[in-house]
């Protein structure tokens, strides 16, 4: 590894490179051969430690070893300074599941399936004879539901019927037709035709004007400027925004990673990232009952990241981040524009009129953004990550595109919404597991469950009014298999063990779930026991090497019972240890008609809010930006002006840059038509003002107190004053 090579940084072409040269050194590289999963073997909590006491480590790089003509598969280390594999593990297809789905199974599968007879035949029983208007939508198998598939390399088949180039094939549904598929074998194995059903006709074009309708022309624009640029520095993948550091990672399964999340200088996350994700939907009927799905694990979604444009995925002042991933093939591919970073305006942060001595303090609320957008199938998913001037850090999912349709039956109409007539789609969930872990002040961690308790009436509560809170200490990963309830408000806090605050407490930060069911599937499906991880709000494990997928390793098939519910089996103590907190959150979508031709965004997420970490409130240091322009309000003596120039309101509005009409939920990063920025060393440094998160701390600041930092000098968000308009 070089000298300037970090342990985490991510990995390069070259080292692609290297690893695919190994493998081909090894004898492993056939024709048929194919790679998923490659990606930086991340060093240990315990390593990254001697590596910040001075130790060397080394560039390790994991992959799956895939081939198209047989089923077993082997994962590899390469050490890619000595290009030598250095540890191999071999899976049996049947009991430790299979490989993922990759793009050329998508063409194969469409291949296979029009040229089977059955299907040909049972397609023309439909009237339809022009094949090339066929969709085929390949998906993935699942297992538990037939005896013969154990081991095959399987997909199952759907498909939709396209009216013309640029129709939406998910408007028109050929029910009653699935086609089983080896892919290997290269043959349909079974197909399974039910009744024949009518074929929906109402188009799902939303990009015609006949279904959209004419474009509306009310919608005035919203233009947000940072003429002074932003107030993030990024350098080498590691972002700093007033007082927050964060280490960028990329790979192909999981997509966007953290790492080294600090605040004001301190640890909180040694790593963070969408670990998996399930999609199981809940119609019974021969048609969908088998149908779910794990995204990261079955489709590598990292690798279906979007190419994110200016001016559509990311308004503002924007930097852009490719990502260099790993091809089937093991060759490297870099994905433009993969991950986007801005700044936005996130409304206020604190507010107060005190009567008592005539202060009146407002200050605006900021947050530093980092996302990416994949697109699996007919749903499209951003990841945004939150990071707040107060210290809270979110994860915000985002689900839109377009439904899963198919033709309505009486049999299948109590679990699909009818969207059209004749076409239904089905109930599902999107539940999501957050991989999170945990490092605050660098020390070993622990997590304990709080719930708000209600205290009957009593000598000591003679008017009932008490409530406390119900402390419940997880120690063991038996225990930390939990749900949340809202009913209690319960939060989990995550603690540390070994540092304390200015009264003697841990530093910690609340996880904060938001109120959304968790698997509703059965106990004993088998989608519960290979998406185990979701019938859980909250699991805690000890750190351990391998232990990173909720799903297991390898989900596409598997028959249930790895990932979580095999790393909890160990026992082991989880109190003031290296841990690992994951979290499930998700959608429970019953669609609406409001949902098609193309849904709206959907959001879900949780917060990480400090509790403790500080000694009071950071943000107090946040400077009045209306002062020094934009925004601005009247209120000083003689109804001058408050920007502080002199100038006095006029017809109540304060004339010196800014333009009130109450509450601006405008955001830099969302409504600013301003210009992107490609590349990895981004310093924001003007010549007019040096860049700078430090500053003079406030005068009745404690010298000695634990502040986020002195004073901040935030580069403005600029909303620029419209021309006046005369009223009617």
């Amino acid at each position: 590894m070089s000298p300037a090579q970090h342990p985490l940084a991510p990995l390069t072409a070259d080292e692609l490179d290297a690893f695919r040269g190994a493998a081909e050194a090894a004898g492993l590289i056939e024709d048929s051969t194919r790679f998923a999963y490659v990606m930086l073997e991340e060093p240990s909590r315990v390593d990254y430690r001697a590596y910040e006491a001075g130790a060397e480590l080394p560039r390790l790089v994991s992959g799956l070893v895939m081939s198209l003509e047989r089923a077993a598969t082997s994962r590899i280390v390469v050490d890619v300074a000595s290009r030598e594999i250095v540890a191999r593990e071999d899976y049996d297809p049947v009991t430790d599941g299979l490989g993922p789905i990759i793009e050329e199974d998508f063409a194969a599968a469409d291949e296979i399936v029009k040229a089977d007879p059955e299907w040909r035949a049972a397609l023309e029983r439909r009237g339809i004879t022009d094949f090339d208007t066929v969709f085929c939508c390949p998906l993935s198998a699942g297992a538990g539901y037939y005896d013969d598939e154990a081991g095959r390399r399987l997909l199952r088949v759907l498909s939709f019927r396209a009216d013309y180039p640029g129709d939406s094939p998910w408007a028109h549904p050929i029910d009653g037709i699935i086609a089983h598929i080896d892919l290997i074998e290269r043959r349909v194995i079974r197909l399974v035709e039910m009744d024949q059903r009518p074929i929906p006709e109402t188009s799902g074009d939303y990009n015609s004007p006949e279904v959209a309708g004419p474009t509306r022309e009310s919608l005035k624009p919203i233009s947000i400027t940072q003429p002074e640029g932003v107030s993030f520095r990024l350098e080498d993948h590691v972002l700093e925004w007033e007082g927050w550091s964060i280490r960028l990672g990329f790979n192909g399964r999981e997509g966007l990673t953290l790492h080294d999340v600090r605040a004001g200088g301190r640890k909180v996350l040694h790593r963070a990232s969408v670990s998996e994700m399930v999609v199981p939907y809940g119609d019974p009927t021969p048609m969908h009952g088998w149908q779910n799905y794990f995204d990261a694990g079955e489709y590598q979604f990292g690798n279906l990241a979007n190419a994110l444009e200016l001016g559509c995925d990311c308004l503002g002042d924007i930097t852009y981040l490719d990502a260099v991933v790993a091809d089937a093939h093991a060759r490297p591919q870099t994905l433009r524009n993969a991950v986007c970073i801005h700044e936005e305006d996130a409304g206020i942060l604190w507010k107060h009129n005190e009567s008592f001595n005539g202060s009146h303090e407002t200050r605006r609320n900021r947050r530093l953004v980092v996302s990416f957008f994949v697109t699996i199938g007919n749903y499209d998913y951003g990841f945004y990550w939150y990071f707040g001037l107060d210290g809270t850090v979110e994860l915000e999912a985002k689900a839109t595109g377009i439904v899963f349709t198919s033709g309505l039956t009486e049999e299948g109409r109590p679990y699909a919404t009818e969207i059209a007539p004749g076409l239904g789609a089905p109930v599902h969930q999107h539940l999501f597991s957050a991989r999170l872990e945990p490092w605050l002040d660098g020390e070993p961690n622990a997590v304990e469950e709080l719930d708000a308790v209600r205290l009957p009436i009593s000598d000591s509560n003679p008017w009932g009014n008490a409530f406390t809170r119900k402390t419940t200490r997880l120690t063991r990963e038996s225990e930390a298999q939990r749900l949340a309830d809202t009913s209690v408000g319960r939060v989990w806090r995550i603690l540390s063990t070994g540092t304390t605050n200015h009264i003697g407490e841990p530093p910690s930060f609340h996880l904060e779930p938001q109120p959304t069911p968790v698997l509703l599937a059965a106990d004993d499906s088998p989608i519960a026991a290979r998406a185990a991880f979701a019938r859980k709000h909250l699991w805690v494990t000890r750190d351990a090497p391998g232990e990173r997928w909720a799903a297991g390793y390898l989900p596409n098939q598997h028959p249930g019972g790895a990932g979580l519910p095999a790393y909890a089996a160990a026992d082991r103590g989880i109190d003031g240890e290296d841990i690992v907190v994951w979290h499930t959150f998700g959608l429970t979508h019953f669609p609406r008609l409001e949902d098609w031709p193309i849904m709206p965004v959907d959001k879900v997420g949780f917060k990480l809010r400090p509790h403790g970490f500080f000694d009071r409130n950071p943000s107090l240091d946040v400077p009045d930006l209306s002062r020094a322009g934009g925004h601005c309000a009247c209120g000083g003596e003689g109804g001058a002006c408050a920007c502080g120039d002199g100038q006095e309101c006029a017809d109540g509005a304060c004339d010196c840059g800014g333009h009130g009409h109450g509450e601006h939920a405008g955001h830099a990063g969302h409504e600013h038509r301003g210009h992107g920025h490609h590349d990895d060393h981004r310093d924001h440094a003007h010549s007019s003002r040096e860049y700078t998160t430090r500053g003079p701390q406030p005068e009745h600041a404690d010298p000695d107190a634990d502040w986020w930092g002195p004073r901040r000098q935030i580069r403005p968000l600029k909303y620029p004053k419209p021309k006046k308009q005369r009223r009617d």
